[in-house]
């Protein structure tokens, strides 16, 4: 891995990914991704005197008395747990927590990477809402903030609802608000390569799970005025008599036009695909879009439409991958917003907080945009400290720090 800014895989980069193996893969991941560093020595007597025993308990005395110094003299302030039940990871559904463990690793390695930040993966061997909530709120005292990750909807929106009633500290789904986060940062760079207001933008959202919901939520509250989101049945629309909760109340603040049928009516004269569900889009679809349309195709690892079609008749193309130009990856936002919530002391995170960390992440580039270069690399070391200045603000400004 390395921190060279650019946005754009060249063709020497995706050769050397293609030619990734099977032992380097299993190699990169033997014995776990992680380890405990010590941040005081113990070299000697004296060290291990400080340390550890007679001179901690003087430390925890004083803890004991005054609660707040917790936060000075453990980790706990900037710790982050990385939380899932395994039941919704990447594409690959639900595995179950100890097969979620690499991936809880390699998020907690991507906080530690990108902001500093200490993490630890927590993986709960139950689907059981109550049982989650009130084990994160019995393991309040050793944390400073909660990622919850991989965990399938609707069972997420509750989960992190009740987190965020119940703990005095940052709560963030990464699934759904990473992904919000960085793709409204993408649309409104693409936008702006197009000289045009995202505003204004007919924008199709394909998928209503949690990344979907999210999506979808940020953009109405960043303005845009026409959203319609689409599930497995077609479009979310109020005539609909099996929509749950969560899309009863999504028809209910999109579809403006009143939109019903299949994703050939939504897609018509549409200017914004996000594909945001496992399923895939026919080439005709796109074909039916508005001229110069935007298709961020987010399936991973297999898009929604293979970019190299999707751009025969799309101005701009994205996807979540690694290997084409323009991905939109979700390390571009949590490392940065759990940082600058945590720098602020920051109680929640805000809609405006993850609104402010989207317009830091498009100004990363905003001298550099192009239409293979829409937002950052994930790898650019500018983005990070970029967003945790503008969230921490935010949260100040907002009255949340």
């Amino acid at each position: 891995m390395t921190d060279a800014p650019n946005a754009t895989a060249s063709k020497d980069e995706v050769e050397d990914l293609s030619a990734i193996t099977h032992e380097e893969i299993f190699a990169g991941h033997l014995g776990g991704k992680l380890s405990v560093e010590l941040s005081s020595p113990l070299n000697t007597q004296r060290d291990l005197s400080i340390a550890y025993t007679p001179g901690v308990a003087q430390v925890s005395r004083a803890i004991a008395e005054d609660e707040k110094l917790a936060k000075r003299y453990t980790w706990t302030d900037r710790l982050v747990v990385v939380v899932s039940d395994g039941s919704a990871v990447l594409g690959l559904g639900d595995i179950g927590p100890r097969a979620s463990l690499p991936v809880m690793e390699g998020k907690s390695a991507l906080f530690k990477k990108f902001a500093g930040l200490d993490s630890i993966p927590i993986v709960l061997d139950t689907k059981d809402v109550d049982e989650i909530v009130e084990t994160l709120i019995r393991l309040r005292p050793s944390f400073g903030a909660v990622n919850l990750e991989d965990i399938s909807a609707p069972r997420c929106f509750e989960i992190e609802k009740r987190v965020i009633e119940a703990l005095d500290c940052p709560v963030m789904h990464d699934d759904q608000h990473g992904t919000a986060i960085v793709v409204l940062a993408a649309l409104n760079g693409a936008a702006r390569v197009q000289g045009r207001a995202t505003s204004g933008l007919k924008v199709v959202v394909s998928g209503a799970g949690a990344a979907g919901v999210a999506c979808t939520n940020i953009l109405l509250a960043a303005g845009v005025a026409d959203v319609t989101v689409l599930d497995s049945k077609g479009i979310v629309s109020r005539d609909r008599t099996d929509l749950n909760a969560v899309k009863a109340d999504l028809a209910q603040r999109t579809n403006p036009r009143g939109l019903t049928g299949t994703a050939a009516d939504a897609l018509t004269g549409a200017d914004v695909f996000l594909g945001l569900s496992a399923g895939t889009i026919g080439e005709e679809l796109i074909a039916s879009m508005a001229p110069e349309s935007i298709v961020f195709a987010m399936s991973n690892p297999d898009p929604e439409i293979h970019p190299d079609v999707a751009r025969k008749y799309a101005g701009i193309v994205a996807t979540g991958r690694s290997d084409f130009p323009n991905q939109i990856n979700n390390v571009l936002a949590f490392p940065g917003v759990f940082k600058g919530a945590l720098d602020a002391g920051a109680r929640r995170i805000t809609e405006g907080m993850k609104i402010a960390a989207a317009d830091a992440i498009l100004g990363v580039v905003a001298d550099e945009l192009a239409i293979d270069k829409i937002v950052p690399s994930p790898l650019d070391p500018r983005v990070a400290p970029a967003v945790a200045d503008a969230v921490a603000a935010a949260a100040r400004a907002e009255g949340v720090a």
